[in-house]
Formats: structure tokens, sequence, C-alpha cells
């Protein structure tokens, strides 16, 4: 204990106390914090930064124990992983798994521990979640050894009686989340009598008993007053912005969602009482969210290591950044390596002609030999294979399957053709004899897994390997026949993607007994097909490779010689029998030399770990073929079994390929007879067959070698043997001599193959006659790996002879041994360096692996993002740990990787237990666990991204250039050589038609007018859901209903006075609006409130009712109980409501006179609209400018008295409100008045109104047309019978305030195609608060479209996506990369002039520029009325000039992106048709990276990326974007979306996201127009009303 609370010491008093702080002398706290700073700007390396801080401090801390304060920091790293573990371990340690490749020495994990030990606690904001996602899914009671990656005992590995530990820091109570976040943002930590919180990564310390405790206690209050002044230097160094974190309690209670037409500055939910505080632009902020983002802003204002070079680049191409290499790297230094030549194979006087050969002498000289012991589950022999028995059973079997199947009295098999093997692992028996039947038939045997399920990990690929060979007959056992999933008819289910086959049982009962004349051929070993090995590539794909008999009994003769093999000796193997190594030496050498195999099935290693020594022991084996899982297994099974021994392995442990050094190993076994020179680790590869292996060393061979390699110098390609930095080394033992008869040379693994170095590492490559051929049917393939020429510099090939890839990465080290340091299917080239994905797993296995990752089951692999590969780290997480653990263990692996590699993990992904694909033999199917990545199909629990810290390659920031002065641009009508992008409808002087109305000036006299001229001409019907009529209004019955309004209100109201109208759609509306007119009043449409939903609409019904100053409100009697009922009162004060006016029983009764307005110039109506970005503002609209509106309206679409027209619009604002109440009196025509309320209850209503009234023009809004698609997709036949029919449509006109959405307009007429649609017929308008309508699509089919009196069709075009954000327009071909379509958004209007002007100079641009719209027209509106006395602000936007060029023209700017584009067509005039395209609204762009983004373009890319993304909406916080996505499918994918949302907009935007947050349907508020209220979704982000399923704050 003494030395344990010493060791806790030595790591304290490395920082100085609060109290030792104070009194350092000036000049030292100085110093102090110049260190700080160049360690903040990157000027220093973190290891300098600590050398030079401990030299400053060491005067200053007190000498402990008489230790030299010098020594004191080296200590720590060992210190901090002496500490031993705490609390009573079960006696029985349950024996933990490792990875196939390697197990891990203890040196690594303290290299780990110590890399950890080196950071300062890095604060990372906690994902939040959802509660109902953290559900686990089921995980086995029982969990015994597996053999998926490297990992720990629950206890530690016992080394020369020191305890090595997982971690330093064991149980610490954790405080409540909430609780830690705060802490964390004011950088304190806590201390308590039991625990505290050292300066150690996750601030876990040694909770220890209770005595120990106190009497650390002093040292524990020293440190935890450190952790606080480290924890406040660090973050008040570096210039922050501005803290937006107010730390609120968060109330229990959850507003209510926003709703589509609420507005910002309501707050939405009155009893939401929460402290909220506001931020500067008064966006109030709730602690939770925003203290996370503060802590994403700290870690990220951290400097990166490869800091973003400062650069400015031409703004049109936008490069990425290349990563250039850093000039100071290693370069391989050494001569060129010289080829490597194995011994020659001895001549052997009766070596057997072939393996059948060796098969049939053995059989008949040798019957009762034994050839095969099988085991079961219990480690009993359950059958014992004679060579006698083998030889009869391969024969009936041979002949059975060239005699006796036949398809249509052919013979199904012919010698030559391909034969699957289906064996479990568990019966070696019947694969051997299954295996030498097929040879003794000349067939060539196909060994595979057996597929467990239809959709089995990489079956598929496996069929795919069938399929290509031409394989119709399958061989299993009678046992995994019956095992088989079977389809209805109770024949073998067919296989995903496998090709039909037949099942033959190879049992007894099933083969005959060939006649007495009948021999199997035995020939001399040829270059023919033996058999097929399968093989999974890096990517999942499977390649067959085939072997040939010349290379097969080649093969067997060279191991027979490495490893000194002797007939009749006994061997324990405990490899996959069906391939590689197993195959080799358990099937194929061990009939050659009439050996006794004892199978050990990987079942009874998963039962007991030490089956294999016992066998050994059992069998008096003299040699046993393991991996090196298996030492590993049996060391941490070891302690309990204390009576075995090894003295009878005088030959070897054959181990396949490791890494790591078996010291662990022969350490614990040497006592118990393991003689060291025994080990003997070999390399090898499918392709290659054996590499090279250690020989015994009775052999003469040089001692083995060991090699501490530093990582870095590896990453490069380079070996360098590491002496200084202690932390990044990886140690190698050599895989021993080269393989006899073989020529073995290290060439380049890129590229043309060139011989590398002496001290480069590269791929190893053999030419001997005894590698594979081929991988079948694939020619290209085989050329690449199989006839391999190396070459020298100068490019002169190095030996006549091809060369075999062996996929192992190596170099060849003194006394011509062989090391291997990697495969190549587990290289990850980063940024120009290579990673090996192996030692990641190792590294992220030293990180407390037993206390969180289950099984130690984690992949480690690399997928491309951004033209760079990005490390991925998945591990399944034990069922019982919680989310603090795993958020702590994710922390402490970035740390640990980032330390020790020096690369940064792109992404961490942690899923429950079990659920990883598995690989046949229960490792981890890596192909598979990325494809499921990739797919977002990997459903994990936790999930941290850091594109921060790893993406280094984003183009550069754009910096703006100063302009160009308008002396040097204007010239004429050219800027900078282009034409002035200007455009104007025709001209009004010049159309002479015979309109009435235009004698009027006022919209009221035009309705008198018409009143008398044609009483009884109808103009308004207006249907309810069934369709049908449920009122109307001719022209007689609107004046005198608008004449009761007027009466009511002469007697009370002034002229002028504002009047609210709060109607649902329909005649009640227009009537009173008229009415309004009539009595001088000034009328303001407000949308009704919704009965369910009062909280959030009836707010903005006050507001607007407050900001427009009505005196009066005129509604129905239902709304007057609704604006005065109970729950009206929860949500506004009713009692300040102006008069309630309810016109439902007016008196008849004629007004005295109407009102006339002195001048056109008066003020005719206010309209009130909420803008996407959530800003309620009312515009001014004059009688002349309402006159106007409706003329060129009336031009532009041809209305005229004899026209019907459909509109399906909401009435109370811009266009919609325009067509219903004044379009159709000024121009006569009847319209029908479809309420798009209505949809929600019957779909179908607009459109068969349309078809059943013959409609030639009809108006909707994008919301419509998205009801339409998605309710009636799947209806057009029912829709068809109920003779819906649309061939009558000229025009259907969406009404919007936005860039077209092409998508859905081409949907909806391919969809509605079928009823008679024409596809020519949808087009867009555009219009926007201040000119409601600037661009129509007037008809164009008919009879019109062949006078030519309508325009071209609207043309869409392609633009590059890269040059919008530059502000270019760049036009590109359909489908390039980066291309965006644009539609252009109808003809502009009659009297209407368009120019492209630059938002900040406002000067005018040329064509090619993406500018703001600014339009000058009569129908302008006149400004803004609103009562906040901004006048000011948006004076500009209805009056401002150029300021160069034409600075007379008064405009007004729209507040759109758009450009103007000359077309090729001509419109009726014979002019060239000028196209407007509209981008985007100039307030939701969002500014990053000194660049332009439409949120609509990154929202489109995120809503692709995955199939259950239903909708998504993108905003900035504080520099940062926030994805929000809706979930349409089961929470558990709702993390599958972070990486995919992450990676789709890198990929296409070149942007990182900040946030991703996954929320439900419905949850991203849409007004009635169908715009996303993003600012809306904003405030309810930052004031946690969203309830998301779970946010990610990328790193």
């Amino acid at each position: 204990m003494a030395e344990r609370s010493s060791t806790g010491l030595l790591t304290m008093m490395l920082e100085p106390t609060p109290a030792l702080a104070m009194t350092l002398p000036a000049e030292v706290r100085e110093k102090l914090a110049e260190l700080e700073l160049e360690l903040s700007e990157g000027d220093i390396t973190q290891k300098g930064y600590e050398k030079k801080r401990g030299k400053l401090l060491a005067p200053y801390i007190p000498q402990i124990q008489g230790v030299d304060p010098s020594l004191q920091i080296d200590n720590r790293i060992q210190a901090s992983s002496q500490v031993a573990l705490q609390g009573s371990k079960s006696n029985k340690s349950r024996a933990a798994n490792t990875r196939d490749e390697r197990f891990r020495s203890d040196l690594h994990t303290e290299a780990v521990q110590a890399a950890l030990a080196k950071y300062k606690e890095r604060k990372m904001p906690m994902p939040s979640k959802r509660r109902s996602v953290l559900v686990q899914s089921s995980v086995e009671a029982c969990t015994p050894p597996d053999t998926s990656s490297a990992s720990e005992d629950e206890g530690s590995l016992r080394r020369q009686g020191r305890l090595t530990t997982s971690t330093p820091y064991q149980g610490h109570s954790h405080p409540a989340v909430e609780h830690w976040f705060n802490r964390v943002i004011q950088g304190s930590s806590t201390s308590s009598s039991a625990s505290s919180t050292s300066s150690h990564p996750g601030g876990r310390s040694v909770t220890t008993t209770n005595t120990t405790a106190h009497a650390a206690l002093n040292v524990n209050a020293a440190a935890t007053a450190l952790a606080d002044l480290m924890a406040h230097t660090h973050l008040d160094n570096h210039s922050a912005p501005p803290d937006v974190t107010g730390l609120s309690e968060r109330s229990s209670h959850h507003a209510e969602r926003p709703h589509v037409a609420s507005v910002r500055g309501v707050s939405r939910g009155f009893n939401h009482h929460t402290s909220v505080m506001e931020t500067a632009d008064g966006v109030p902020v709730n602690s939770r969210v925003s203290n996370k983002i503060q802590q994403l802003l700290n870690t990220l204002k951290r400097p990166k290591r490869p800091p973003l070079r400062e650069f400015f680049v031409d703004d049109f191409e936008e490069l990425l950044d290349v990563q250039q290499p850093d000039p100071n790297q290693p370069k391989p230094e050494g001569q060129q390596m010289c080829p490597l030549e194995g011994e020659p194979l001895g001549v052997v006087t009766n070596w057997p002609p072939s393996l059948p050969a060796a098969l049939q002498r053995w059989g008949t000289t040798q019957p009762k030999s034994p050839c095969l012991t099988a085991l079961d589950n219990a480690g009993k022999p359950v059958y014992t294979l004679t060579y006698g028995k083998l030889w009869t059973r391969s024969q009936k079997l041979a002949y059975t399957l060239l005699n006796k199947l036949s398809s249509r009295n052919e013979p199904l098999l012919v010698p030559g053709d391909r034969v699957a093997l289906v064996f479990p692992n568990n019966d070696p028996v019947m694969f051997m004899v299954a295996f030498y039947g097929c040879l003794l038939a000349e067939l060539v045997p196909v060994p595979i897994e057996v597929p467990l399920t239809r959709k089995d990990a990489g079956s598929q690929q496996i069929g795919f390997l069938l399929g290509s060979c031409g394989v119709t007959l399958a061989l299993t056992t009678d046992a995994c026949q019956k095992g088989l999933p079977k389809a209805q008819t109770g024949e073998v289910a067919t296989f995903k993607g496998w090709p039909r086959l037949l099942w033959f049982v190879t049992d007894g009962k099933h083969v005959v007994k060939p006649p007495k004349d009948w021999h199997p051929p035995i020939r001399e070993a040829s270059n023919d097909i033996a058999y097929i090995e399968y093989k999974t590539s890096k990517e999942g794909s499977t390649m067959g490779i085939t072997v040939s008999h010349s290379a097969m009994l080649a093969h067997c003769h060279a191991l027979t010689q490495a490893c000194g093999y002797t007939e009749g000796e006994t061997i324990t193997n405990v490899l996959d029998f069906k391939r590689e190594a197993g195959l080799w030496h358990g099937v194929l050498t061990s009939v050659m030399n009439r050996m006794h195999v004892i199978s050990i099935p990987y079942s009874l290693m998963k039962v007991n770990p030490l089956s294999w020594i016992m066998k050994v022991h059992t069998y008096k084996a003299r040699v046993a073929v393991v991996k090196s899982r298996d030492m590993h297994w049996s060391l941490l099974a070891q302690r309990d079994q204390r009576d075995i021994s090894l003295s009878s392995l005088p030959k070897k442990l054959l181990l396949i390929w490791s890494i790591s050094s078996c010291d662990a190993f022969l350490n614990v076994f040497q006592s118990r007879g393991l003689r060291p020179e025994v080990i003997c680790p070999c390399a090898s590869s499918s392709e290659a067959m054996t590499v090279a292996i250690r020989r015994p060393p009775e052999m003469g061979v040089p001692p083995p070698g060991k090699a501490v390699l530093s990582m870095g110098g590896l990453s490069h390609g380079v070996i360098r043997v590491d002496t200084e930095e202690k932390l990044s080394v990886l140690t190698v033992q050599d895989v021993g001599q080269v393989m006899p008869g073989a020529l073995v040379c290290v060439v380049r693994a890129e590229g043309i193959p060139y011989l590398c170095q002496t001290d480069e590492v590269g791929e190893i490559c053999v030419s001997s006659g005894s590698t594979g051929v081929a991988y079948y049917g694939l020619p290209g393939m085989t050329k690449n790996i199989f006839e391999t020429v190396p070459v020298t510099p100068s490019g002169i090939p190095i030996s006549g002879r091809p060369f075999t890839r062996t996929s192992l990465l190596g170099f060849v080290g003194p006394d011509s041994l062989v090391f291997v340091v990697g495969k190549m299917d587990g290289l990850m080239v980063v940024s120009g360096r290579r990673h090996n994905a192996d030692d990641v797993v190792a590294t992220a296995l030293a990180v407390e692996p037993m206390k969180f990752v289950y099984r130690g089951r984690i992949a480690v692999f690399s997928v491309s993002v951004l033209h760079d590969e990005r490390i991925v780290v998945v591990a399944e997480q034990r069922p019982d740990a919680s989310e603090e653990d795993s958020f702590q263990w994710m922390s402490r692996v970035l740390q640990a990787i980032d330390s020790i590699h020096q690369v940064g993990v792109y992404c961490l992904a942690l899923v429950p237990a079990n659920t990883l694909p598995k690989a046949p033999l229960g490792g981890i199917h890596i192909s598979e666990t990325k494809q499921r990545f990739l797919e977002g199909a990997l459903h994990p629990c936790n999930v941290l991204m850091c594109p921060h810290t790893c993406v280094t390659n984003l183009p550069k920031p754009r910096q703006k250039q100063p302009e160009v002065g308008p002396a040097s641009m204007i010239v004429g009508n050219l800027v900078a050589g282009k034409r002035i992008a200007q455009a104007c409808g025709r001209d009004l002087g010049q159309l002479e038609d015979n309109d009435q109305a235009r004698k009027f000036l006022y919209i009221q006299d035009v309705l008198q007018w018409r009143a008398q001229a044609t009483p009884d001409h109808p103009l308004f019907l207006v249907l309810n859901a069934k369709g049908t009529v449920s009122s109307s209004a001719s022209c007689l019955q609107l004046h005198k209903r608008a004449e009761r309004v007027a009466a009511a209100l002469m007697g009370r109201l002034n002229t002028g006075d504002h009047v609210a109208l709060v109607y649902p759609p329909g005649i009640d509306l227009i009537a009173t609006f008229y009415g309004c007119l009539y009595a001088g009043c000034v009328p303001v449409t407000v949308r009704p409130p919704h009965p369910q939903n009062l909280a959030t609409t009836l707010p903005t019904v006050k507001m607007i009712v407050e900001v427009s100053k009505s005196v009066c409100i005129l509604t129905t009697q239902a709304i007057t109980k609704l604006l005065k009922s109970k729950e009206a009162a929860a949500a506004v004060d009713i009692k300040s409501w102006p008069t309630v006016l309810d016109t439902d029983d007016l008196p008849r009764k004629k007004s005295p006179q109407m009102y006339k307005p002195p001048t056109p110039e008066m003020l005719a109506y206010l309209d009130f609209s909420v803008s996407t970005t959530g800003i309620l503002a009312g515009v001014k609209m004059s009688h002349a400018a309402t006159s106007a509106l409706c003329r060129s309206i009336k031009l532009q679409c041809e209305l005229y008295p004899s026209r019907q027209i459909a509109i399906c619009l909401d009435p109370y604002c811009g266009l919609g409100f325009a067509l219903w109440c004044l379009c159709s009196v000024y121009s006569g025509h009847q319209s029908i008045l479809v309420p798009p309320l209505e949809l929600e209850s019957n779909a179908s209503l607009w459109l068969a109104a349309v078809s059943q009234y013959k409609v030639r023009v009809t108006f909707c809004s994008y919301s419509v047309m998205e009801m339409c698609t998605k309710g009636l997709g799947s209806q057009t036949e029912a829709l068809r019978l109920r003779n819906v029919n649309l061939s009558c449509v000229r025009t259907c006109m969406v009404v919007a305030e936005e860039r077209p959405r092409i998508a859905l307009t081409q949907s909806f007429s391919k969809i509605f195609k079928d009823l008679g649609l024409s596809p020519r017929a949808v087009s867009t308008t555009f219009g926007c608060r201040v000119n409601v309508a600037i661009c129509l699509q007037p008809n164009r089919l008919g009879k019109l479209a062949e006078q030519g009196t309508a325009g071209p069709d609207p043309t869409t075009v392609y633009v590059d996506m890269r040059a919008l954000r530059h502000d270019r327009v760049r036009l590109v071909e359909r489908g390039s990369p980066h291309s965006l379509p644009l539609m252009e958004s109808g003809k502009i209007l009659p009297g209407v002039k368009v120019i492209i002007a630059n938002t900040e100079t406002k000067g005018p641009l040329g064509d090619s520029h993406l500018g703001e719209i600014w339009v000058s027209s009569p129908h302008n509106a006149t400004g803004y009325y609103t009562v906040y006395g901004e006048e000011a602000l948006h004076a500009d936007h209805f009056n401002t000039k150029l300021s160069f060029g034409d600075t007379q023209t008064v405009w007004a700017r729209t507040g759109y992106l758009g450009f103007l584009r000359r077309t090729e067509l001509t419109d009726a005039s014979g002019e060239r048709h000028d196209a407007l395209y509209v981008v985007g609204s100039l307030d939701e762009t969002l500014e990053l990276r000194g660049m332009r983004y439409h949120p609509i373009d990154i929202e489109t890319s995120v809503i692709r990326s995955h199939k259950s993304i239903a909708e998504c909406a993108v905003f900035t916080w504080t520099n940062l974007l926030v994805v929000v996505v809706e979930l349409e499918g089961s929470e558990q994918e709702a993390l599958d979306l972070v990486a995919l949302v992450t990676n789709v907009v890198l990929e296409e935007h070149y942007l990182i996201v900040g946030v991703v947050v996954v929320v439900d349907p419905g949850v991203i508020p849409i007004n009635s127009r169908g715009e996303k209220q993003r600012m809306h979704l904003r405030d309810g982000f930052l004031a946690d009303q969203l309830d998301p399923i779970y946010v990610a704050y990328n790193m």
C-alpha cells in the first residue's frame, strides 16, 4: 500500500498547488505562461512543453522521499502503469480472448497507459440521448472467450512478480451528467473523501480502502486544486468567442413543439418556466445544449496537430488541400536488398510421386496406423481414422461420385469438375475422406464454410465464388445437411447469391463399394488443379486460389524438410483444417509422412483454452500447430492448472504468424518443461502458402531475432530501431528463414514492384514451386499477384522467374531472418502514412480492455471520405457498461491512438455485445462490418465522430477580394466584359387590351361596376372536403354583402382605421375585404387560430393584430367564441383584444355612401406574413399598386370573364391573397376556390375539381403538390376510374417564394401523366414581400401556343455548386460532378424590370454572377408597416438605387439571390427570352469558411444519404454547422445517421458538421407555404425543446 500511495504522489506532485502557484516568483509564472502560449500556438510539442515545465517547477516542488526531482518525470511513466488493481477478484478468472493475428505484450499496455497519463484531461461534450435508445440487445448469458481481437483477462498478466494493470483509475462515483457538464465548463473538479480527481485524462483516480483514502487525502486535495488551476489556465489561454453558456437548470416540462406558423419572438408555451438567458441576438439559450456547444468550441480551439496553412486560392478553382510530404520524414537510407534464397530442397529416395500415391502406399502397407483422431466438445476422442479406413472410404466416395451420380443419363461429374466441400469445424474425419475422395476421382475440391443462415456475412460472396467455379454439387455430412435451412419442398434452401446445387451426403450408407476391377487412377503430380482454397479480400470479395498437384506436393516436401517432420510422429492441430496452415499440416503433409493428427475443434478451445496443451501432454505429441491467440488463451487459463508438463514437446510449437513476442508464454510455461527453442513462428498467406518458418535449433540456424521499431518510422515505411520515444514502438520477432527451394524479395507495396532498400518495409514476394497458381477465373488479378516481376531501381527484372505477392508486409533483418510487421489487408494509408489495423486494435485494447470491451471484440478499418482514408474503430461494449463509462473509454482510446500512432480516428462507434457480423471461426467479419457502417446498418449505441481533428485536406477558406472600382468596370452596358444582368417583362404602355377595368383607379369601383353591368355573373365557388359547392357569389351578391359590412363599420370606425379580418378561407373573407374598402378602412387578413393548437397559433394572431394597430376584429361567431375561450386565456391575454365584430348576422342595410380615396397612392390593404427566418412583417399596398398587380396578372395569364381558374392556395398573404380576393373582381373570371386545409381529409379534392370544371389554369402551393404526390401516388388507377381527367390543364402554376423544387414538380408530372396531365403544364412562379408577383409562366398549350402569344417552356440549367458558393454561375453538363439543376422561375410579368446587384457594393453584376434580385414595377409594395420602428433598417428594401451604372431607377430589394440568363428561345414578340433563376433567400444562406451555402443544397445531400431520413434542416450556431434530421424508422437506426450525414456533407460540400441532431418525424417546423422554418428550429434546439432522440457533437 505504501508503495501505491507514493506512486500516486509522484504523479500528483508534478503540478504546482494553488498555494504554490501563488508563491512562485513572478518570472517563473511569466515563463510558465509563455510556455502555455507556445503550446497553444503549436510552437512547441507536448513533450517539449512538459520537459521545460518540469525543469521550471523542479526547484519549487518539495522532494519526495529522497527522490531526485529530475527523476520524477521519468518515474511518472512507469508509475502510472504499476498501480495495482484493487478489489478482490473471484478465484476463477474468466478467460478472455484475443485477435487472431497477435496477442499483446505487457509492454504495449504500459506504453498506452503512459501515453494516456501524458494527456491533460480533455473535456469533450458527451452526446445526449433519449433513454429508449440505450436499451441493449440481449447477450448470451455465458460468454466464453471468443477469437476476434486481443484483450486481457479481468485480472492481468503476472510478469516477474509485478502486476501491470489496465488502468490506474478504477472506481469513481459518477456525478450526474448535467453536473459534470457544468463542472467541465467551469473548469473545476470535485473532490470527496473517498475519491479524488487527479490530473489524468478522464479525471478518475484510484479509490482505495478508506484508511488509505484518508492517508492520501492531503495529496488528493493538492491534486484537486491543481487540476482546478490547470483547467483554468487551459481554458483562458485561447482567444475565445464570447461565452454563450448560461448555466441555468433545465425545467422538467417540455414546451409544445413549434407549430407551423408560429412567429419568432413570441415565446412558445407560456407554462414553460425556465430561467432562460438571452444571447446577443436575442435567441434564448438553455443550459444543456449551449454548454455542450461551448465545450465543443473549447475543444476545437485547441491547436490541431497538422496546422492548416494560411492560403489563398483563386476563387474559381476550389482545390482540396493536397497533403505535402513532411520534409523531415524519415527516408530509407540502406543498400538495395538482395533476394534471399532458401536452402535447396533435399532429395528423398522413396518420396511418393503424388499425394494420392502416398495415401495408397500407407493405406495398403500400414492400414492400422492411426491417421486422424477427432475430439468432441468435452475433449474426448470420438473416432480415430486409420490410414486403411481413409484409403477404402476415399475410394468408395470417388467411385460413387464418378459412376453413381447422373443427370439425364449423363454422368453428373467428369474429372476436373469442381465440387464444394461443406463440412462443420468439428468433423475433420468426414472432411478428410471427402477431400481425398475428390483427389482420387480427379475432381477439384473447393472447401467452404457451412452457411448458417440465408444471410450469413460473406456467404453471398462464397456463392459468387461457387458460381464462377461452375460448382453444381456440394458434399456434406448427414448431420450438417439436416441443420441447413430448408425450402418448403424440404430441399436445402438456395442461399442468397448461390448457384443451384445438388447436395450429396457422404456418410457410409450413401456411398457404394467399387467393383473388384475398379481402381482409382494414381498419377504423378502434374500442373492440373488439385484443389481451390477460398480467400476473402479486404473489400469482402471472395477469390478462389488454385493449387496444382505439383505445388501441393512440393509444399508438403518443403514443410517436411523445414519442420523436420518424420514418419509416424504425432501432431496436434488447433487450426481450421479446411484452409491455410490447418489444411497444409493437418491434412496434406501429415498423410505424406504417415503422421497421426489430433484435431482439436474450435468449440473445445472455447470451452477450455488449455485443451491443446493437455492433448500435447496426453498424446505425447511432438508438434503442436497453434495460432498466437491459442497461446494467449492458455496463458489466461493456466493459473488453475498446476500439473501440466510440456516436456514432451522436444521438437516444436509451430506458431502461425504472430507479430508480438512469445515471451509471456515462455515465461509462464518454461517452468513446466517448455524449452525456448521449440517455439517456431512462421509466416504464410493463402496465395504463397508458407513463406518462412523458424527452424528447430538442431538444424544449426542463427538464434531468433527481435526488433523494437519506431511506429513513426513504420508509418513512413522505414525501419528505425527506436531508442528515445518509448511510447510508440512495435516489438516484432522474426518468423525464421525462407522456405527450402524458395527465392524471397521485398518490393514496394504500391505501384511498380521496385526492390526495397534494406531498411524499408515492403510486401514480401516469393518465387518457388510451392505457391498457389492463380485466382480462379480472374486472369487480370492473377497477373498482378501471381506473376509479379520485381525490378531494380533502373527497371531491370531481378530474375527470370515470376514471383507471387504474399500480402505480408515486412523486411529481411540481420542473419537473413524474415520479419513480418503486418498484412496488406490491414493496411490503412492516411495522409500518405501507413498504419496497421492490428496495431490500432492492440492500442485500443490496452485501454481498460476487459472493463469495457465485450470479449475484446474490436474492428478497425478505413473508409474513403473526401479523397483520403479515414480510420473507423468499432467495438462491442459490455452489456453492463454505463453511458459515462463508454464515453470515458472512447475519449481515452482517441487519446491513446493519437499519442501512439500520431493519427486521428475519424469515427469511434460502440455497438451492443454480440451484434457485429462474425467470421466463420468467431472473429469479426471486417469487410461486412465496414459495409454495414457505410450503408448505415451497424446500429451503434454510441458514436463519436472526430472530423475536426482528422480532416486536414479541406479546400482553403475563401478570402473576399476587394471589389474593383466602378470606373474600370462600367463601359457602356458591359460589366467586366459581360452583359449587365437585367431583364424586363412586356411594356405595359404598348399593350392595348380592351380592358374596361382600366378606367377605374380603385378595385372597389370595379366591383360596383360589375355588380351593375353583369349582376348575375358568377365570380366565386368555394368547395368543401366532399367536393360540393359550400358557398358561391355572383358580382351582385358580393357587392351586397360588402355593403352590409361597410354599413356596420361606418358608424363605428374612422376612415383609415385598420381592421383585422380573421376568417377561414371563403366568401366571408372576400366580402368583408371589399366592405372595408367601401367604408374607407384598411383591411388586414389574418389566418384564424387552430382550435387544436391554440397555444402556438393564437399568439401569432394576437401579434399581427397588435403590430398592425387594428382597432377592430371582424370574424365569424365560432371564432369569436374561440378568441374569448378559457383555452385562449391560457395562451394570451384575452382582455386586451380590440373590439370583436361577429359578421354572421348583419342587418341588411345600405351604407349611406361609398368612401372615395383622394389619391390612388393611398393605402389599400396591409399584407402580413412570416418569413422563413421567422420574422413577421407587414407590407403596405396602395390602390395604384393593387390595380397594377391585377392588370399585370390579367395580361400575363390572359384572364377574361369567360375563363374559369381553380385556386388551391391560402388566401391570407402574397399572391395567394391577390388571386383569391382581387383578380376575379378585376378580370371578371370565375374562381373555383379550394381551401388547402380540406385536402388533409380528401387529398384528391383539388384535382377532381380541376377535372370536373375542365379548368385550364390552376394555381397551387408546394405543400399542396406534396400532399397530392404523397397521398395519391398509388391511387392514380382509382382516380381514373372516377373519371378524373387532367388533359384540360394548360398551366398549373406553383406559387412560391423560393427556388423551384424540381424534384417535386417532376414527380408530380410523372405521377399524374397517367391522368392526362401534360408534362409541359407544370410551371413555377416567383414573388416575395416587396413584390408578390415577379414571374408567372403563362399557359403554353393549345391554340395560344400555336399563335405564339405565349412564352417558351421554362428552361432548366445545371450549374456548378462549387462556383455558386463563390457567387459565380458556371453552367455545366447534366450529370457532371457537383452539378445542381435549377429551373427558371417563370416569365417576368408585364411592366416588371429585374436586375442582379451585388449585395455589398450594390453595383450591377454581369450575367455570370450570383447576386440579389432587385425589382422595379408599378405593383411593388410601398414599404414595410411595422410598429418596431425598424423602418430605417429596411428602408432600402423598397427604394434603393444602384451605386453606379443606372443610378436613377428606384428598385426594391427582394432579399433573394439569383441570376439571369439569356436563353436561345424567343418569346411571342420575337425577342430573346431572359430567364430568371432564383437560387435562395439571402437571409437563409450560411456563411461558412468564407463561402456562401444554401441550406437546401446541404439538406438535399443529407436526405439522400439514408433511406430513413424523412426530412432535414440545417442552420449554424457560433460557426458550427448543425444538421437536424427526422428519423423515419426505428430508434436504433438513429446513430447510424451520424456518420452518414457527416460523410455526405464533407464529400459534397467540403464542410465539417458540428452537431447532428436526430429527431422524430414532424419536429422540423414547416409553414403553410411548405417552407422550412429553420430559425424556429434553431431556437427550439437552443432552448432544448426538440426532445431529440440523439444529439452527436462532432469533435
